[in-house]
């Protein structure tokens, strides 16, 4: 047991490290931020999750000693307890009587909408430091891009406008008021699985992983989770604070389909003469433009309509015999 709190101290320092970087204000500490999950996981994939959760703890108390209180809630909610849960739900297993030994892993399919709940329930968490109420959110939302982006909010001689007292900087910051916390919600699911993803690949490295790797091209996900989201996409549309939290999950789950929606492509371009090139291209249109993922999301959901993969499956038949 000292073992694994002198590994979860280790992991929790590193980790207030790379979060406290953030506050240099450099552009290298952008992406030193967002690793900061990565050695709470790597503590509960490697060795247990009372390493993870001991990580978290020494390292919200670290940053809270340092920086004061406020930082203690922020790494727990953002870092801390996202990370230190989908590590112990990737390490759950149970016997499934098939064998003396054998065991059924936690369904990485699960892992997947775990991340993008937990990315829109961090988004969503944060909401209320901007305001409880949708109209003061939007305001205070405005102001700091506007702050930032460095316009003023009325119309000037130098900036035309189609509307007459709204500048197109007005329309700028208006558009990403909308689309900032759906953005945060997507950004953030991919930022969990990333770094869950990159932990399990150090710790089987190290040879330390005791879960066998899952098979990606064959995740899936329960039916439930697309009634979930269509109750999720209906609320968005509704005004107020309930259509702000709604569009934060609606955005999380979709980015969750096109994780299926990527397995379905591994899995039915298998054996194909192109299929590098098919995947290479998809992979660097979705990292070039960003808009392409929206047709991997569509795939993804098409595959829980369909079972898509099955019906490539039995058209391409089973494998020829040499």
């Amino acid at each position: 047991m000292m073992r694994l709190g002198f590994i979860g101290i280790g992991a929790g320092a590193a980790a207030a490290v790379l979060f406290a970087s953030v506050t240099s204000g450099t552009w290298l500490s952008i992406p030193l931020f967002y690793l900061a999950p990565l050695p709470v996981a790597i503590a509960g994939l490697g060795w247990s999750h009372w390493a993870a959760l001991c990580a978290a703890l020494t390292g919200a108390l670290a940053l809270g000693a340092t920086f004061g209180a406020i930082f203690i809630l922020a790494f727990l909610a953002t870092v801390g307890l996202p990370a230190w849960w989908l590590a112990y739900l990737a390490m759950l297993a149970r016997p499934t009587g098939n064998g003396v030994g054998a065991l059924e892993w936690y369904p990485a399919g699960w892992l997947v909408v775990w991340s993008a709940v937990l990315a829109g329930l961090i988004v969503v968490a944060a909401i209320p430091n901007f305001g409880f109420d949708a109209d003061t959110f939007s305001n205070s939302l405005r102001n700091v891009l506007t702050h930032v982006l460095h316009v003023e909010s009325d119309a000037s001689p130098d900036v035309p406008a189609s509307i007459p007292g709204v500048s197109n900087a007005d329309r700028l910051i208006d558009l990403m008021v909308g689309a900032i916390p759906p953005a945060a919600a997507v950004l953030a699911t991919i930022t969990n699985l990333l770094n869950l993803w990159l932990a399990a690949r150090i710790v089987k490295f190290s040879g330390l992983l005791k879960r066998p790797w899952p098979h990606l091209p064959s995740l899936t996900f329960p039916r439930a989770l697309t009634a979930a989201l269509a109750l999720a996409v209906i609320l968005s549309f509704f005004s107020g604070f309930l259509g702000i939290v709604a569009g934060v999950m609606s955005a999380s789950l979709l980015m969750a389909y096109g994780v299926l929606g990527l397995a379905v492509l591994h899995a039915i371009t298998q054996g194909m003469d192109a299929r590098l090139f098919v995947l290479g291209g998809v992979y660097a249109a979705v990292l070039v433009f960003g808009w392409p993922v929206l047709a991997i999301c569509l795939l993804g959901l098409i595959e829980t309509a369909i079972d898509l993969r099955a019906r490539v499956a039995r058209k391409r038949g089973p494998p020829a015999l040499t």
